[in-house]
């Protein structure tokens, strides 16, 4: 994902992780094992998922079939087990490849809140699947499906025709398909869609911008994906072209603005090429979604799903674009085998943006995004519970809990940097590049890449990096002591002049924040000291009006800071980034701030009430989460 604000969902709720329900409490965590599918994958494995569905926007369902074509691994198991999570099955049948299908029993298991319900489908006396298999759902969704955000006109940018998206990862996709919902089981995919005439249907999958406007939409996914990746969208969609490979969808109204700002994604993509090996995707477009959007972009292979947030009007913030771009090889290609490994994923992926980011714009450019994330990762070192620091933790979740997968972001992308620092890209680069052409199109655990990192760097360059060095991003808390933090000199500046000021020996009209980077800006206001007076806050707003910045980074570590300190000239403005952002990143630090600060739990509980409707569930559940 995206998808930095993905350490929120992760933080909040930590609502990604749980434990089976009937896991017994003192069984030996087994690193290779999904704890957060019902699914028998060891038994049967789908290999292909057709899907016919109506987007019923009235209803805010989708109603239709999903056939999965399964494999046989396990002769004789009478049952295929599949993950749901409030979906309506009405019902099953199972054939041979090509042929007849007969209806079959079917059960709903007990309903977990995290997990959703095991759908077990019975198969028919005497049925031989040796050659595999297909089994029909038919089903629906419901209104809280917790993938999908069914916006009314009102809350689109044109305000006429309704829109809806999807937000599978991490284990949502069960609320809109009924599959084995985990990130071990790659399959290629299907789809038909039907939607009202006047609107455009989207997927992961094959779109083709010059698709007209018929009411039926037909996609084809021919690379395996995890379930995770199955996206959705329709609504009043339109196409920019970009580049020869690339695009962008939005509405009309935030068309021309989107192409503009990510003009430089066919660049991206490009470089990424020459630095990552082939792209294998087909296209690279994005869909620029709504506000209630709850991530910074999502990795949708061929279509990234994007926040408007980073519509800036200055490429300020288009690093969001190379992580998801970079996705097309860390995480896509290469899959993480379970949540647990999520670093392989979004670590790896972290690293591959900045190092896009240096490329494409300057190292000094990359250095302060660096540095904003090694300030990140040093706050959760002092936040998360040491057992859930590693890179990969070797412990049992239990209920309710799991690994803060922010650190995996940042953390990961320090590991890969200090092994580039310590043997040199001439010799990194070639690695990083033979590692995913090495396990393209699988799903690895932490465990393969150590044994694949040690056998083609470690051992090939014998004397520089050992096992056991590596082992401690991987299994340790925190960070290795000769681990070499990133420096930026801009950020450094910035710093140092927000103690000048607080401390009045650097004057107002001094200080020239417009010729400074949007980073520069933001860690200029992280280092505010805590003795700032409500006067020099006032003097700073009036400035440089932090209140009302079109660069949505700027404003949330703005009111980030309104909220903390009770600076309340700037609530209207902080009430009004509540309402105009679902973004995860954006909000929910703004509510725990105000939870947090003695006076305003109260008010943050209205704000969130007045503007939980504009929410995807998945915000819902991460701002409730830090408002007890």
């Amino acid at each position: 994902m995206t998808m930095k604000s993905f350490a929120l969902a992760a933080l909040a709720a930590l609502a990604l992780i749980a434990c089976q329900p009937d896991a017994p409490e003192q069984a030996p965590y087994d690193p290779a094992h999904d704890y957060y599918s019902y699914a028998n994958s060891d038994a049967y494995v789908t290999e292909h998922l057709l899907l016919d569905l109506e987007v019923d926007f009235e209803a805010r369902a989708l109603i239709g079939t999903a056939t999965l074509r399964l494999r046989t691994l396990q002769l004789g198991a009478p049952t295929v087990v599949l993950d749901t999570r409030d979906l309506v099955i009405e019902g099953a049948r199972v054939g041979l490849q090509g042929g007849a299908r007969e209806a079959v029993e079917f059960e709903l298991g007990e309903r977990h809140e995290l997990l959703g319900q095991p759908l077990t489908v019975t198969l028919p006396k005497g049925f031989d699947p040796q050659g595999g298999f297909e089994l029909e759902i038919s089903y629906r969704t419901t209104p809280g499906a917790s993938a999908l955000q069914w916006l009314p006109p009102e809350l689109t940018a044109g305000g006429q025709l309704p829109l809806v998206f999807s937000q599978s990862q991490a284990i949502h996709a069960r609320s809109w398909v009924p599959l084995q919902d985990t990130p071990a089981v790659r399959m290629t995919y299907e789809a038909t869609l039907r939607t009202p005439e006047n609107m455009l249907a989207l997927m992961s999958a094959d779109n083709d911008p010059l698709t007209p406007r018929s009411g039926v939409y037909q996609f084809e996914m021919p690379q395996p994906i995890p379930s995770y990746l199955l996206a959705i969208a329709a609504g009043n969609l339109f196409f920019a072209p970009i580049g020869e490979d690339t695009g962008v969808y939005a509405e009309p109204e935030l068309l021309q603005a989107s192409a503009y700002e990510f003009a430089e994604t066919q660049d991206m993509l490009d470089l990424a090429e020459q630095r990552y090996g082939p792209y294998d995707w087909g296209r690279y477009d994005l869909l620029i979604l709504p506000p209630a959007f709850p991530y910074g972009g999502m990795e949708n292979p061929r279509l990234s799903f994007i926040t408007p947030s980073v519509l800036a009007g200055d490429r300020s913030l288009v690093s969001l674009i190379a992580h998801e771009l970079a996705h097309s090889w860390s995480g896509n290609l290469v899959t993480n085998a379970t949540w647990r490994d999520i670093w392989l994923n979004e670590g790896t992926t972290s690293y591959l943006e900045a190092r896009l980011m240096e490329e494409l714009f300057s190292k000094d450019r990359a250095d302060e995004e660096r540095v904003l994330a090694w300030n990140g990762l040093q706050a959760d070192v002092l936040s998360v519970p040491p057992q859930f620091q590693p890179l990969a933790p070797k412990v049992l979740p239990e209920h309710g809990e799991g690994p803060a997968q922010g650190m995996q972001y940042a953390k990961g992308q320090f590991f890969l940097e200090h092994l580039e620092r310590l043997f040199g890209r001439e010799r990194f680069d070639p690695f990083i590049m033979a590692y995913f052409q090495a396990f393209a199109w699988q799903s690895i655990t932490t465990e393969t890449f150590l044994d694949y990192l040690d056998e083609h760097l470690l051992s090939t360059y014998p004397g520089i990096y050992t096992r056991a060095q590596a082992g401690e991003w991987l299994y340790e808390p925190g960070v290795p002591a000769d681990f070499q933090p990133p420096v930026s000199a801009t950020l450094a500046a910035a710093a140092a002049a927000a103690s000048d000021f607080a401390a009045g020996s650097l004057a107002l009209h001094a200080l020239d924040l417009g010729d400074w980077s949007p980073h520069a800006v933001v860690n200029f206001i992280n280092n505010l000291p805590a003795e700032l007076s409500p006067a020099q806050l006032t003097a700073l707003d009036e400035a440089f009006a932090f209140s009302a910045s079109a660069n949505a980074e700027i404003s949330r570590a703005w009111f980030i800071q309104v909220a903390q300190r009770r600076y309340e000239p700037a609530y209207a403005a902080m009430q009004a980034h509540l309402g105009r952002h679902g973004r995860m990143k954006l909000i929910v630090p703004v509510y725990a701030a105000l939870d947090q600060n003695g006076v305003d739990g109260e008010l943050a509980r209205e704000l969130f009430q007045a503007n939980k409707s504009r929410y995807h569930p998945i915000a819902v559940d991460a701002v409730q989460s830090v408002l007890p």
